[in-house]
């Protein structure tokens, strides 16, 4: 793979912009080449190009030694070779942008290489101020990490109450004996006891402090892990009157919370307790690890840069048979980019803190925690949802076999077929059209490097790829259509004939066994996939008592494109509790209380949906949810009056035209809010005629009929209002089935451009790290939250 390719593969995506641009500068080397071709300059290296940049090294080769490039007694360059002088500007007494001055200008094709050497600059500037913005924000969250690991440790002491050996806790602080002397036992993560050393504070020390220019200059490497143990005499352990100025954060993210929030402040008392010490470690962990993760991705950021400018300087080199890298990349190493080592110094102290504090003293345990694992491809999982695909493939073709061969099209039973057993199939078919569908989601957001797992919060290494999401949708189809099969096998069989309850009850027991997967307690078939789905499932339903999250909404918009879905379920209820299966007959749709469920069931996403805005309008105060609100109320009116006039036996114009009404505002109003603000499109003054500035797929054609789609697939509820019941190849169950279905399509093309226009939000702030809340409060500090 080409260097470019590579780059833009290894780049963190939301901060894309922030990177040097590595193919315009490649574009315009190739300008220079171009030049010097036409007008043959005498230039050895390029023409042995050929009109191309062959890349000639492997990309891991060492990158001109950008870190020991040059000894303190090598020469430098004759001063008659000098190509360019590269400079700082002085700016207010510090260090300002950098200057490259190229003293070839009056050569033939010169102009094009200063324009070179400004866009190089121009980016190399922009480079470095990120950086630099960058390092100043994680040293300011290094000392707030520092004083909650201060209270933390105080609290751990409160809580304990250890018998220090020789001195009580209060004077030992204050005396500031050796961390040798004395130990404290305290609970951890895993809910076991150990010794450990009083020397806590210090190791978590990442204050400013710790980082200071001065300590940098004189090159101390006493945070190394290697030398932290030499290093902990005379430090003091942390003093219990910290916990004096501290009170704990209560975020409104649980019911009882919530309910607390509104009788109280967000603020409280410590009580000691270790429940409260348990959930402040929690807290503090994950601060932990999506702090390390922050200094990782800085760390590559900052080696991708420099790695891209020597690369771009040899090319330049090779190009102009010229010798300006040289310089150009010493100035590199001497600049902020290439000197300043505040990043891997974070790294270590975490490291070290994390390990001692949360690992039990367990390096490869605490690693393994600070830097997960990718999680690798597996053949298995190819091969067992080609194979699942296949059979079931070959499971349609039967029944479709099995169906035209004893015209059953035809036959007496069609009617009472469609009508008590189509519906409980169809369950299945709904689910596993909504998995393919998010299958394909997830494998077009991973070709446009949409970062969906970071949007999602996915815990690093579990999120499930399209592999595992099709190995799931087929084996769960394998399973249904195993099931409708046997049950047509069973059903007309003489031998099996006199089984008749049991033939019934097979598509019970199949929701009965998808549902024990999904709730199974043990470590199989993707269990923290599955349990993070029931946790949203669950904030959906609480929804007014939980902090609403995009994956709770999220959530919550596909279960209202599962309307349908929640109607069959009620079908398995009123079918097997109710009717008379064993003779396969049912009374549902004459029942007043069926017909009254029928309605709620189907209000019920959209309510959760009205309730998430109504949470998020209360909390952020915006208008805009507010406004989404009204959206998803318009939509419950028009799915209650459009199903109380399918009900209707004699149909009144009064009913139609409330339908028809409702059910029209709620599509302008939906259709508007698809396209212009999940989506961003619609922007008639944009870099992209009626798109949007920024753009993911290439092909622009593509938005423009996702556009026509969702207009026109929105429109599927007039087959309600027309009377549509049936047609002459579709029973009433199975056009009902089909409309579902199309539904179901739509939301799966909605779900891409969403999470495209929530990855380009958060490419154009920056945010590529989520808001972790801390668990103590100082009443001197604001900040909460890294």
């Amino acid at each position: 793979m080409k260097f470019g390719k590579e780059f833009a593969a290894q780049m963190v995506q939301e901060w894309q912009e922030a990177y040097m641009d590595y193919s315009n500068l490649k574009s315009i080397l190739k300008d220079i080449l171009r030049f010097k071709q036409m007008n043959k300059v005498p230039s050895p290296m390029a023409a042995t190009t050929k009109g191309s940049l062959k890349r000639r090294v492997s990309f891991y080769r060492a990158f001109s030694g950008l870190t020991s490039r040059y000894r303190s007694g090598s020469p430098m360059q004759n001063n008659e070779d000098e190509v360019i002088l590269v400079s700082a500007v002085q700016e207010a007494g510090r260090e300002g942008d950098y200057q490259t001055m190229f003293l070839m200008s009056g050569e033939k094709g010169g102009q094009y290489e200063l324009v070179f050497f400004r866009r190089l600059d121009e980016e190399f500037n922009k480079v470095i101020k990120f950086y630099k913005k960058k390092v100043e924000e994680v040293i300011v969250e290094a000392d707030q990490l520092s004083k909650q690991m201060n209270a933390l440790i105080a609290l751990r002491i409160k809580v304990d109450n250890p018998v220090v050996e020789g001195a009580d806790m209060v004077n030992l602080a204050a005396n500031g004996l050796s961390s040798n002397s004395s130990s404290v036992v305290h609970p951890t993560n895993g809910g076991k006891q150990v010794w450990t050393r009083m020397d806590t504070i210090q190791e978590v020390e990442m204050s400013r402090e710790g980082i200071s220019s001065e300590e940098i200059k004189e090159g101390n490497d006493r945070e190394k892990l290697s030398g932290a143990e030499a290093n902990i005499q005379g430090f003091r352990p942390a003093p219990l009157d910290v916990l004096d100025h501290v009170k704990i954060n209560c975020e409104p993210e649980t019911p009882l919370s919530t309910l607390k929030g509104v009788i109280k402040t967000s603020k409280s008392d410590l009580s000691f307790s270790r429940q409260e010490l348990r959930k402040a470690e929690e807290k503090i962990t994950q601060a932990f690890v999506e702090f390390y993760r922050k200094l990782r991705l800085l760390k590559s950021y900052c080696f991708l840069n420099q790695l891209a400018l020597s690369k771009i300087m040899k090319k330049y080199d090779k190009i102009t048979s010229r010798n300006a890298s040289k310089a150009y990349l010493q100035m590199v190493d001497k600049s902020y980019l290439g000197s300043s080592d505040e990043v891997s110094k974070l790294m270590e102290r975490v490291e070290a803190t994390y390990v001692k504090h949360f690992a039990n003293g367990n390096h490869r345990k605490g690693m393994k925690t600070l830097r997960p694992q990718a999680k690798k491809e597996r053949h298995r999982i190819t091969f067992l949802y080609g194979f699942f695909s296949g059979c079931s493939i070959a499971l349609i073709v039967a029944i479709i076999v099995n169906i035209h061969a004893r015209d059953l099209l035809r036959s007496q039973g069609r009617h009472q077929y469609m009508v008590n057993i189509f519906p409980l199939y169809s369950l299945f078919g709904y689910i596993v059209l909504h998995m393919l569908m998010y299958s394909g989601n997830i494998f077009f957001w991973k070709r446009y490097r949409v970062n969906f797992s970071f949007i999602f919060g996915f815990k690093q290494g579990t999120e499930l790829g399209y592999r595992e999401v099709l190995l799931l949708s087929t084996g769960l189809s394998l399973l249904a259509l195993a099931g409708v099969i046997s049950h047509l096998d069973m059903e007309i069989d003489p031998r099996t004939k006199g089984f008749a309850v049991l033939t019934e009850l097979i598509p019970l027991v199949l929701l009965i066994a998808v549902l024990s997967i999904m709730f199974c307690p043990f470590n199989i078939i993707y269990r923290s996939s599955r349990f993070f789905l029931i946790k949203c499932a669950f904030h959906c339903v609480c929804t007014p008592l939980y902090k609403v999250t995009l994956p709770d909404f999220f959530l919550a918009d596909q279960l209202t494109s599962q309307v349908q879905a929640f109607r069959s379920l009620e079908f398995y209820i009123c079918y097997y509790g109710w009717g008379d299966f064993r003779k396969r007959l049912n009374k549902c749709e004459e029942s007043e209380v069926y017909k009254v469920f029928y309605i709620v069931v189907a209000i019920i996403p959209y309510w959760f949906r009205f309730l998430q805005c109504l949470r998020r309008l209360f909390e952020e105060k915006d208008a805009a949810h507010g406004l989404n609100g009204l959206k998803y109320f318009s939509t419950i009116a028009a799915v209650a009056i459009r199903t109380i006039y399918q009900f209707q036996k004699q149909k009144t114009t009064t009913w139609l035209v409330l339908a028809a009404a409702t059910s029209g505002i709620a599509t302008i109003a939906n259709t508007y809010w698809d396209i212009v603000i999940d989506w961003g499109l619609l922007r008639r003054n944009s870099r992209n005629p009626w798109l949007r500035d920024k753009l993911i797929v290439p092909h622009k054609g593509v938005y423009f009929v996702a556009m026509v789609l969702n207009c026109l697939l929105r429109l599927a509820w007039m087959q309600q209002v027309l009377g549509i019941q049936s047609v002459p190849f579709l029973h009433n169950t199975a056009l009902i089935a089909v409309v579902a279905s199309l539904e179901i399509i739509r939301r799966g093309i909605w779900n891409f451009f969403r999470l495209e226009n929530e990855h380009l939000n958060n490419v154009g702030k920056y945010r590529a790290f989520k808001s972790v809340p801390l668990p103590f409060y100082y009443d001197c500090d604001g900040d909460k939250s890294v």
